[in-house]
């Protein structure tokens, strides 16, 4: 008898969206200032915080709201790691530490991801642009813009910044993919988590016998003295998924956005000025990352005046609060790509701001005028199913993204 698959359980409020819309009801709770206990993605309960000043609040207080705290929560139904591969498991991943660990991480990354160093990136990222347009062009009218074009931009800039060779390209990315997917099994995701490391651990290995002059050359030449095997391991895998997950998938569902407004991309197209608050603006409007990481309440507090227990769990609607009428944004719920949209939290807040902030920005500004000046009749080829939109992944975005010229 064949098995029928699991169906995956329902989506979590926080991860709805009807294309680019996320559900009414977070509207509703941030208009009363409610903070309610829900349904998070693996079953547990956490307090859903959707106004902008409060995710403010509580991504910038690492002390009270922390990242680290959730290595203490367990779910009985998971896979039981023991304390030596949870430790390692978290070794060098910025998101999985506060304050001084995460600190000193940072502080050694930070060099290589600041404005000047994105800008001696510019002409490289030019060139890989337009190499993947050449790639569009010659797949033909109906191609997808994901496999062709959003997906290998972003991945070939990793690749380089972190060393790794772009022939292995399809096997990471497929995989980082499905580790994100909150609909597979816990226990398949943690296995994949585990293949991405051993993976990382060859490359880390590569690195140490013979550093090149990418990042993780950098790091085993000047720190090798301050970071641990498994401390580099984390840093190259947290730095390769979020490198390409994230602006790939905010080119494929920004251009899908910029297409749906025509005059918007018409703007985007031809004035060279207009990149930079487009993109600022498609951040806000579009927000892919639902949530970021879970935090737990290290002692009893409050968030509008609802009580959060101490190692209670605390989730922030990203979506909701970058189109809170409270944050200063007319009418937020329209995208108006001239705007710029100073202040939204798409990239996060405080100390775990994201640290690829400035290269996501580099690589988008060139991708989008580059895209709609190549191809100006640029348009979907057919619809968008809901099928194409990656519902129950970390990251919103799309599967695939079929145009056509």
């Amino acid at each position: 008898m064949t098995e029928t698959p699991a169906r995956p359980a329902p989506l979590p409020l926080h991860m709805r969206r009807d294309r680019f819309t996320p559900d009414p009801e977070l509207d509703r709770f941030r208009e009363a200032g409610d903070v309610p206990l829900v349904r998070g993605a693996f079953g547990t309960h956490a307090y859903l915080v959707t106004r902008h000043d409060d995710v403010r609040e509580v991504l910038g207080d690492a002390d009270t709201f922390s990242n680290a705290a959730g290595v203490r929560i367990r779910r009985p139904e998971g896979p039981q790691l023991s304390d030596a591969e949870l430790a390692e498991m978290r070794a060098g991943n910025l998101l999985a530490h506060d304050p001084p660990e995460h600190t000193r991480l940072r502080r050694l990354l930070t060099p290589e991801f600041t404005q000047r160093r994105m800008a001696r990136l510019e002409p490289r990222i030019t060139e890989i642009v337009e190499d993947r347009l050449d790639a569009l062009e010659q797949a033909g009218p109906g191609a997808d813009l994901v496999q062709e074009f959003a997906l290998p931009v972003p991945s070939l800039v990793i690749c380089e910044l972190l060393g790794v060779p772009y022939a292995d390209r399809d096997e990471f990315a497929e995989r980082s993919s499905r580790l994100l997917d909150l609909s597979l099994p816990t226990d398949e995701r943690l296995a994949l988590s585990r293949q991405s490391r051993a993976y990382m651990s060859r490359l880390v290995d590569g690195a140490l016998a013979e550093p090149g002059e990418d990042i993780l050359g950098m790091l085993v030449r000047e720190h090798a003295g301050d970071l641990t095997h498994a401390e580099l391991v984390g840093i190259a895998s947290l730095l390769l998924i979020a490198g390409h997950e994230t602006t790939s998938n905010m080119l494929s569902l920004g251009t899908l956005a910029l297409l749906e407004h025509p005059e918007q991309a018409a703007l985007v197209r031809d004035d060279p000025e207009a990149a930079r608050p487009a993109v600022e603006e498609l951040l806000r409007w579009l927000t892919i990352v639902h949530t970021g990481v879970v935090r737990v309440a290290t002692r009893d507090t409050e968030i509008r005046g609802v009580a959060i227990p101490r190692d209670g769990l605390v989730l922030c609607s990203l979506p909701a609060a970058n189109r809170d009428p409270g944050a200063g944004v007319e009418d937020p719920a329209r995208l108006d790509v001239r705007r710029g949209a100073a202040g939204h939290v798409a990239f996060g807040h405080g100390v775990h701001h994201c640290l690829g902030a400035p290269l996501a920005r580099r690589e988008m500004t060139t991708a989008f005028p580059a895209l709609l000046r190549r191809f100006p009749a640029l348009a979907v080829d057919g619809e968008s199913p809901p099928s194409a939109f990656r519902a129950y992944h970390f990251v919103y975005g799309m599967h695939s993204l079929p145009v056509t010229w």
